[in-house]
């Protein structure tokens, strides 16, 4: 029981910080890349590479080194780590616009928890081994479970306990302090393994006599697919639930959660896995998925997020229950932690560096259940061999005809669905910051009526195809909304009224340039380059206005930021922020120190339009709460559908001056607060928590 917890506690501890350190360090850069769930995806990345290495060096340390060479090499290691502390990441790392998003992340990464990331990644197989030679006859693989163990822990704490109670600066802190305990308590172990090192040799030859033989060639094999799979799985579910839901940590660490509950529960004991129940369960994960998948937007957030976690826990199961059957004899134990690490990282790479090039949807997930099946299909034909009674044998036979039979329907379903979004859409572009495409919308005789360009399944601006219309402002942006009150009222506050400055973060289709008269200024700040693209080759809001049109490519915030230390002030006598209604909800731009640099670049009587419509999200109490923290008052223009003129529902929030709210204009539009409306709260931009926004109906 001693060394039980000698081993054990650090290896918990390890595991803790691993997963602890993920959201951390992912929610800490998020804002610097406009709120986009690919910010996860491809720290994840990072972090099964990371992982790769580490399980690689234990390996390595375990295969060529005696305990008295690994224990003196891994106290070093330790040592060394510490110098990376505290694990802040540096302004310098902040991007500009032209650079690789994915490459600076993953430099971000490395240069600043790279060290202490590898170090826990190696502890826990390097610690097993050290227990497996130090009790003889005693099975290390619990001790993996117990890691598991550790990681959910932090994964459940995050959303829950840590996020809601602590700043990020506190975060990193508290999790940098605890790193500095855990290389105490690692140290420790080491320290014993260097002392009884010489007394433990004689055993360790024997067990060396006793070896059996290493696994085969098909088993290696397996060990690295199963995996790659799991992980394939994991980070396409995470997507795919990212372009209908808000990217909140919670969203990010629940299929986090579950894959790790189905490695605790498969290497808890073997008999959890029971093939023909988890085979059953996964085809209820697909057709869960598939329809899912189908309706989108239409389905609600807590059933959209059941189904694909259920279908991502029942593959992770089937995946990890038949990886366990696999695992080896002990004194192959490193060697098979690291083909489970390769699989893992293999799976990583290419959902968010392959499947981007490869693909013009999120289509991995897809293709990930039906490889899961494939792989199954491929165990069970491996495994008849081993079955004896004949009846039995037939039955295997019977249930590998369904599984194909399945799969083959499963295929053909997810193909229709690809093919039917890819004929809809006259343009389409996947990239760093999601799947855009521009679809044709038609009227009653099959006419092109209109174009609209679509963030995932979000209307991001659309424009009439006739004459008439074509210059029309629509969508979000009619007369009655928000911005079109705005413009109005600013527009009549003289008798002889001066050109409008606006400023817009968010171009979509750019129709907010519709409003533009000869004199004006739109300058509009876009963070995805594939939306000017689009925009440009499909949209003519920007060439047909007589106003005077800039974009700034960039992040809102930080291009904001760049200009008011160069001494420039824009002077806008409107700033829209309309980057809230679609999944990524870019909290950076709701913060305190957000709304004092709106007002340096806002004139001392202009006017901030917050869109806030929004599925999922409230932010009602949160733009109130800031307007007042900035000395502002804030109405609300909350305007009805018009499909037969192209106005969509919207609701806004004006904030300014109170004087400047006291416009006619704006006096006539604005409506009651709700009654037993949320809360104000204030995010700065060392404290938020999107969870706590979340519309509870």
């Amino acid at each position: 029981m001693k060394r039980l917890l000698q081993y054990g506690l650090p290896i918990f501890l390890s595991a803790l910080l691993l997963f602890l350190v993920q959201p951390i360090i992912a929610k800490y850069i998020l804002p610097w890349f406009g709120g986009t769930p690919a910010v996860w995806t491809t720290c994840m990345v990072f972090f099964q590479a990371a992982l790769l290495a580490g399980y690689a060096y234990a390996h390595v340390l375990v295969r060529w080194l005696p305990p008295r060479g690994q224990a003196g090499v891994h106290g070093a290691v330790l040592l060394a780590c510490l110098l990376f502390l505290p694990v802040v990441p540096g302004a310098g790392w902040k991007p500009t616009p032209g650079q690789s998003e994915v490459l600076l992340i993953l430099g971000l990464l490395a240069g600043t928890i790279g060290g202490p990331y590898w170090v826990l990644s190696a502890n826990s197989p390097l610690l097993q081994s050290w227990f497996g030679r130090d009790c003889a006859g005693a099975s290390p693989y619990r001790l993996y479970a117990l890691s598991n163990v550790g990681s959910l822990l932090a994964l459940v704490s995050y959303p829950f306990l840590v996020e809601p109670a602590l700043s990020l600066k506190m975060q990193v802190y508290t999790w940098s302090a605890l790193f500095a305990a855990f290389a105490a308590l690692c140290g420790w172990c080491a320290y014993r393994v260097f002392r009884a090192a010489p007394a433990a040799a004689p055993r360790q030859v024997a067990a060396e006599a006793a070896r059996p033989p290493a696994p085969g060639r098909a088993d290696r094999l397996l060990c690295i697919l199963l995996p790659a799979c799991a992980s394939v799985l994991l980070l396409a579910t995470t997507n795919q639930m990212s372009q209908d839901i808000p990217v909140v940590p919670f969203l990010w660490v629940l299929p986090l959660v579950v894959y790790l509950a189905s490695f605790i529960i498969c290497f808890d004991r073997e008999r959890w896995y029971w093939r023909p129940v988890w085979a059953a369960a996964l085809a209820a994960g697909v057709a869960g998925v598939y329809l899912a998948m189908k309706a989108g937007v239409d389905m609600s957030m807590p059933a959209q997020v059941g189904l694909y976690t259920g279908g991502l826990f029942a593959a992770c199961m089937v995946c990890h229950g038949e990886l366990v059957r696999l695992k080896p004899h002990p004194a192959y134990l490193t060697g098979y932690y690291l083909r489970i690490a390769f699989g893992g990282a293999l799976g990583g790479a290419f959902v968010s560096l392959a499947a981007p090039v490869l693909f013009r949807g999120f289509w991995e997930l897809p293709g990930g259940l039906v490889a899961c099946g494939l792989l199954l299909l491929a165990v069970m034909f491996r495994t008849r061999q081993a079955v004896r009674r004949r009846i039995w044998r037939a039955a295997g036979w019977v249930a590998m005809a369904g599984i194909l039979a399945g799969l083959t329907a499963v295929s053909v379903l997810f193909v229709r669905h690809a093919r039917r979004e890819l004929s809809e859409a006259v343009a389409i572009s996947r990239g760093f910051y999601g799947v855009l495409r521009v679809d044709e919308l038609y009227d009653a005789n099959g006419e092109v009526e209109q174009l609209s360009l679509l963030h995932g399944r979000i209307s991001h601006g659309c424009q009439f195809a006739d004459a008439g219309r074509h210059n029309q402002p629509v969508s979000y942006y009619g007369p009655d909304s928000g911005v079109g009150v705005a413009i109005e009222a600013l527009r009549g506050r003289a008798a002889s009224a001066p050109p409008v400055r606006i400023g817009v973060v968010g171009l979509g289709a750019g129709v907010i340039a519709a409003w533009g008269e000869a004199g004006d200024a739109i300058c509009f700040y876009e963070i995805n380059p594939q939306v000017v693209r689009l925009s440009d080759a499909h949209f003519t809001y920007r060439r047909e206005t007589p106003a005077a049109v800039e974009v700034v490519l960039g992040d809102a915030r930080l291009s904001m930021e760049r200009e008011r230390r160069e001494g420039r002030s824009r002077q806008f006598d409107l700033l829209v922020l309309d980057a809230f209604s679609g999944d990524a909800i870019p909290l950076h731009l709701l913060t305190r120190e957000a709304m004092r640099l709106y007002g340096h670049h806002l004139r001392s009587d202009g006017i901030l339009a917050v869109h806030i419509s929004n599925r999922y999200i409230d932010l009602e109490g949160l733009v109130r709460g800031l307007a007042d923290d900035a000395g502002m008052g804030a109405v609300l223009i909350d305007s009805d559908e018009d499909a037969e003129a192209g106005y969509d529902a919207s609701t806004w929030v004006l904030a300014g001056a109170p004087d400047a709210l006291e416009l006619a204009e704006i006096e006539s539009a604005k409506k009651p607060w709700p009654a037993g409306g949320p809360a104000k709260v204030v995010f700065t931009d060392d404290y938020s928590n999107l969870f706590r926004l979340l519309r509870r109906k």
